[in-house]
């Protein structure tokens, strides 16, 4: 009776120990197990970020670039930049590589670049040249002063006046007709400058006249039969103008070449649609007026 009471309670022992046992293994299992689970979410969330960033890249790569050449100050950059870039982002672009800022900035690919459109738009392809003119505030000051001066006075003149194209000088010039072979005008329409000189306008002897943007090298050239006076931008202190009474869709227009009046260069038959363009490029959006 005491033995087979014996091989009991040793039986309950070894159960017990085998309980114990397997309950340790089976902790040590679970603890593997949630040890090999939290590798595997790690891992998985380190493939996850990668993957984020490898799609970003590859949608950068995806946006069609274009590569331009930027001019500026006699230096020149290289860029790399989107096609559906705007205007205001390249002028960011611009002032991360020169310094320049945006605001002082006036940037050309065939006139003034319009900020609100993008390359794509304006017709931007790769390997186009980008001019930019700009100085620092205090050289923009320094040559705004006279011209503001010389501006105000001249407004103050003209509003003493009789309207331009009924003064004498003027009309000898204007009772010769519009010539046969000036450019088409588009009334109550503003357009970029066209890629080709303005031609088949009237100087103040009645002579034949073509306009010629030089935006690569900041010039404006006015061409004659007898000669092409070259003349830089900067050296032209206003641009005034009127459209022809019985004609509004063309206008007359001088620039200004010195202190007075007496400096003007009258152009006649200038088509109304490039008025605002040739005064924005000539003068600059940038300078203080």
């Amino acid at each position: 009776m005491d033995t087979d009471a014996q091989k009991l309670q040793l039986n309950c022992v070894d159960a017990e120990a085998e309980t114990s046992s397997c309950s340790s293994a089976s902790s040590a299992a679970a603890a593997t197990a949630k040890g090999s689970l939290q590798a595997d979410q790690t891992q998985g969330a380190i493939a996850s970020a990668q993957a984020a960033v490898s799609n970003g890249d590859d949608a950068d790569a995806e946006k069609e670039l274009v590569d331009l050449k930027i001019i500026w100050n006699k230096n020149k950059y290289d860029v790399r930049v989107p096609l559906d870039s705007t205007g205001a982002e390249l002028k960011r672009k611009i002032h991360s590589i020169t310094g320049l800022p945006p605001a002082m900035q006036k940037v050309m690919f065939k006139g003034l670049l319009p900020e609100e459109k993008t390359l794509r738009e304006i017709r931007v392809t790769s390997g186009a040249k980008i001019m930019v003119v700009g100085s620092t505030i205090n050289d923009v000051l320094a040559v705004n002063t006279p011209k503001d001066a010389a501006q105000q006075e001249a407004k103050a003149e003209e509003s003493k006046k009789e309207p331009l194209c009924r003064q004498k000088q003027h009309r000898k010039v204007l009772d010769k007709g519009k010539p046969e072979d000036v450019m088409p005008s588009v009334k109550g329409a503003q357009e970029r400058l066209p890629t080709v000189p303005l031609s088949g306008m009237y100087n103040k002897t009645g002579g034949k006249v073509r306009l010629t943007f030089k935006l690569e090298q900041d010039q404006l050239w006015i061409g004659t039969k007898e000669r092409t006076e070259k003349l830089p931008m900067g050296s032209i202190k206003n641009v005034v103008s009127e459209p022809i009474e019985g004609h509004e869709d063309y206008h007359m227009m001088a620039f200004q070449l010195g202190p007075t009046e007496a400096s003007y260069y009258w152009v006649y038959w200038v088509p109304t649609q490039y008025v605002d363009a040739i005064k924005d490029t000539v003068l600059g959006k940038w300078q203080y007026f």
